[in-house]
């Protein structure tokens, strides 16, 4: 069989210029790649937000080789001064120094268990250090004649490990013994790199040299079982991927070649412009791959990380770890078992076989007797109890019918469909590029550009439809189907029935296919993952990595999974939806087919049958429901079934139910939801209710506004007194000015130590207490500043400096006691018109009868239709003037203009 190359996706994730690097190395739980250059400085890269997380200068000369050992926290690196040095990463502090070797330390290595470090150096010596020692040198390893140039562990046997050296040799040694275990030669020039095969069972290993080759080694055998050709410079970095069937060569020639770690084939060069490769660095479980240059480093993700799993109907999940197969089962974990929504399911994993190729997809067929797997430009189907050989062939994608019988593209030119019983039915060779294909109901076809649906039988043209399509996912029913791009989803209905008439009938098709075969429902503007029908309903994960599952074109998120995760199926007798990591953990959540099935007859707007599925829903779930009804406008639908008080109260609110919402608010005794009910009652004019509420809700503002509005002297008084008792002087305050209850407010203003207020108003409104309040003024100003309280002028005893004082007592003596007598609100307009009136002014301006001596005392004379009483004294009009030194003018709540006190300095 001729094999096809692998599909793999070559990202680039992290791009830092700096000077040139000599090793790299990832650290094996944060995200961080370290690079140490030949400055001599060692440099930390978070490769997630892109930035530099620590730099430590070890030395003035280069640093070749810089390892991590996260179990202490350290980082240990060799430099061309001979030492050793340790640090630890987060304190940033120096561990140890110490003089390792006698020439270059080429490499440094570190034990995967044990507390040792291996180091290789230009002067032919290797040493293993042991930090629980006090980094005592415990053995030195000595047999190659020329520089040591890289050591490593074994990772199947970590007792043993390799070291390649100039002297054109590769020597395996065991720990404790002195002498190499033997030599692997067959490089023509100096060998500069080594590495262990980890994938699988194969006892390989791998070599870079000078000779401008990699050579792959059966380290049993002692033979060379493969020569990698093709670098046109040296070989400087080797390694055989721990997650991909690949191995890594890079060389000074500047490209980093990737070659297939079983046939040995070129898979991609990579060459990203930075000169020279020195490094490679990669981790077990991870799939990307750092790489160190002349001019900085690099690190790209190879493949996707989603795994090769399916899962049949009844539970079943296969998966593949690189080419070994394995099961579990979900029903094996008892129903006894409570397994919270998202945590792991402790499923029991058996080896059911290997697969002779490289898995890329596998896949149950629809009834889950087989399954297919695909990888290497081939494909084979097994069975899916016995993992038994039924069919094999070429091919770069294979897709299943609903039917059971399948497709295979072999080329973007060719494909081939075959019967439930492997025999090919049908080679068809489109006018297009068919870069991708989709199994179900339809067989569909891709461009970058548009899809193409064709019936399974004739394949004959159903639909072309313009859209760049990632996936295609079809309803048991038939009846619908999600086509997903690279930003949005649309959901379809497929007229079958028609499309069946159609073609039936004999009608032509052209080349866009029957015109209305699709019906375009609904277009979701987010990213598909991994996604599958239930019913009517389309679950799917998002690019936030949300579970969501979409009904009617209505959204609703699930979960916020907290890594990525991909789907497996739904089972339909447990309510769940099933899951599986990358690290192939299961995990479960509850999506009750009652609820798809509820929501389903409410999209068609069949109520009645609604209504009767609505009870085998739990009560934990009617909010959700209630949700989805107040999403679709039904209100009341939605506050009958609603259960959380407060969703209901918002409900009740919205409806503008003020008794529904009035119960829910006697039974929360929340302050926030009286205040709301209370502004909804006011502005509904329902006041009696919006009393009941402001006062539950202890709403000053709310009841003040309530009250003034009515012209409630008694609510006025009683809220007075409340804001009293609380606190909330601002509210008393007004209250008792709109009630003319001026004594009280000047009291609340001294009492709330607000005096320079208080002599203010006195001024303004109640003279006869000036005398008082100065006095009570000086006291408290005393305290802070003598000079300032001294300069206060008392009108008692400095009459002269206070205009029309005699006239503003006479005033207040006239009007004090209409104060407390509040006319009918219809009597509004006799006043309205004289609210800005001084009555200072109006004092001043009557006219004069009689003018008394300075020792009589005034007359005064009531004038009943200006309300005020007339002075005979001072009755001459004067004119206010706001430059008088020392005068404040100040404006009341009344609207008149008064003088306050005169400052003398």
């Amino acid at each position: 069989m001729m094999t096809q190359p692998l599909r793999l996706e070559i990202k680039r994730k992290l791009a830092q210029r700096s000077e040139r690097v000599k090793s790299v190395d990832l650290h094996s739980t944060e995200p961080w790649i370290m690079s140490s250059l030949y400055s001599g400085s060692v440099c930390i890269w978070n490769y997630q937000t892109q930035t530099m997380v620590k730099s430590f200068e070890v030395s003035e000369l280069p640093v070749r080789s810089a390892k991590f050992i996260a179990r202490k926290q350290w980082v240990v690196a060799g430099a061309d001064d001979m030492f050793i040095c340790v640090y630890n990463y987060n304190t940033m502090d120096k561990v140890k120094l110490f003089e390792a070797h006698t020439d270059y330390i080429r490499c440094v290595a570190v034990h995967p268990t044990l507390p040792y470090v291996l180091s290789s150096s230009d002067d032919m010596l290797i040493k293993l250090w042991d930090w629980d020692k006090g980094w005592m040198c415990t053995q030195i390893f000595e047999g190659h004649s020329h520089y040591v140039m890289q050591v490593t562990f074994n990772p199947k046997d970590t007792n043993t490990f390799a070291s390649a050296s100039l002297d054109r040799t590769v020597k395996i040694w065991s720990l404790g013994s002195p002498d190499p275990n033997f030599t692997l030669d067959g490089h023509s020039k100096g060998v500069n790199c080594v590495d262990y095969f980890t994938g699988g069972d194969r006892p390989y290993l791998i070599t870079g040299s000078d000779d401008q080759t990699a050579k792959v080694w059966d380290y049993q055998t002692k033979s060379c079982v493969q020569t990698l050709e093709g670098h046109a410079h040296n070989v400087s970095a080797v390694c055989f991927h721990p997650e991909i069937p690949i191995i890594m060569t890079g060389s000074e020639d500047g490209t980093v070649r990737l070659w297939h770690s079983t046939t040995y084939r070129l898979e991609n060069t990579l060459n990203y412009g930075l000169e020279r490769v020195w490094a490679l660095g990669y981790m077990k479980g991870s799939r990307r791959v750092v790489i160190g240059y002349d001019e900085g480093t690099i690190m790209i993700k190879i493949g996707r990380e989603k795994p090769v799993a399916s899962m049949d109907s009844s539970g079943k999940i296969l998966w593949a770890k690189h080419n070994e197969i394995q099961t579990v089962n979900i029903k094996a974990v008892g129903a006894d078992a409570e397994i919270a929504d998202g945590e792991r399911l402790p499923l029991a994993v058996k080896e059911l076989g290997s697969c002779d190729l490289y898995p890329q997809s596998l896949r149950h067929n629809p009834n889950g007797r087989f399954v297919v797997v695909c990888g290497d430009g081939e494909y084979i189907i097994y069975t899916a109890l016995a993992w038994r050989n039924r069919s094999f062939g070429s091919a770069l994608e294979i897709v299943w019918s609903t039917e059971g019988e399948y497709a295979v593209r072999e080329s973007t030119s060719k494909i081939k469909i075959y019967s439930k019983n492997f025999q090919e039915k049908k080679s068809i060779r489109p006018a297009f590029s068919a870069e991708r294909i989709y199994g179900g109901v339809l067989l569909a076809m891709c461009t970058n550009d548009f899809i193409c649906f064709y019936d399974w039988a004739e394949c004959r043209l159903i639909r072309r439809i313009d859209v760049n399509v990632k996936n295609v996912y079809w309803a048991d029913s038939g009846d619908l189907v999600t086509i997903a791009s690279d930003s949005s989803f649309y959901i379809l209905k497929y007229n079958r029935d028609l499309v069946s008439s159609h073609l039936d009938g004999g009608a032509s098709v052209g080349e866009e296919g029957v015109e209305d075969a699709f019906e375009l429902l609904h277009e979701i503007n987010e990213r598909v993952r991994t996604g599958l029908w239930v019913g009517d309903c389309f679950i799917y994960n998002n690019s936030s990595w949300r579970l969501n599952y979409c009904v009617g074109g209505e959204v609703t998120t699930m979960f916020h999974l907290d890594r990525p995760m991909y789907l497996l199926g739904y089972l339909a007798n447990q309510s769940r939806v099933y899951l599986v990591d990358k690290e192939f953990n299961v995990v479960g959540y509850t999506l009750l087919l009652s609820l798809i099935e509820y929501k389903t007859l409410v999209m068609r707007g069949d109520l009645e049958r609604a209504n009767t599925v609505l009870p085998s829903i739990p009560k934990e779930q009617h909010n959700s429901v209630a949700h989805f009804l107040e999403s679709r406008g039904m209100l009341e639908e939605a506050l009958d079934i609603a259960t959380d008080p407060n969703y209901r109260f918002d409900l009740a609110v919205q409806l503008g139910s003020l008794e529904v919402a009035k119960e829910i608010a006697i039974e929360a005794r929340s302050e926030s939801k009286w205040k709301q009910l209370g502004e909804l009652a006011m502005s509904t004019g329902k006041l009696e209710m919006a009393e009941e509420c402001l006062l539950q809700a202890t709403d000053l503002s709310g009841l003040l506004l309530l009250y003034s509005s009515l012209g409630d002297a008694e609510g006025i008084t009683k809220l007075a007194s409340m804001a009293k008792e609380l606190g909330k002087n601002n509210v008393a305050f007004l209250c008792l000015f709109m009630l003319g209850k001026l004594e009280e407010c000047l009291q609340l203003l001294v009492d709330s130590n607000r005096i320079p207020e208080a002599a203010l108003m006195a001024r303004s409104y109640l003279p006869s207490k000036v005398s008082d309040i100065v006095s009570i003024w000086k006291k408290d100003l005393q305290k802070v500043n003598s000079k300032a309280a001294e300069s206060l002028a008392d009108p008692a005893e400095y009459p002269n400096l206070f205009e029309d004082w005699q006239i503003a007592l006479n005033v207040e003596a006239t009007i004090a006691p209409k104060r407390g007598v509040y006319p009918p609100a219809e009597e509004y307009m006799t006043y309205a018109e004289r609210s800005n009136e001084s009555l200072v002014e109006v004092f001043k301006s009557m006219n004069v009868e009689e003018v008394p001596s300075e020792n009589e005392d005034p007359a005064h004379e009531v004038i009943e239709d200006e309300g005020v009483e007339e002075s005979q004294e001072d009755a001459v009009e004067v004119e206010p003037d706001d430059s008088i030194d020392g005068g404040v003018l100040v404006n009341g709540n009344d609207g008149e203009e008064h003088w306050g006190l005169t400052i003398k300095y």
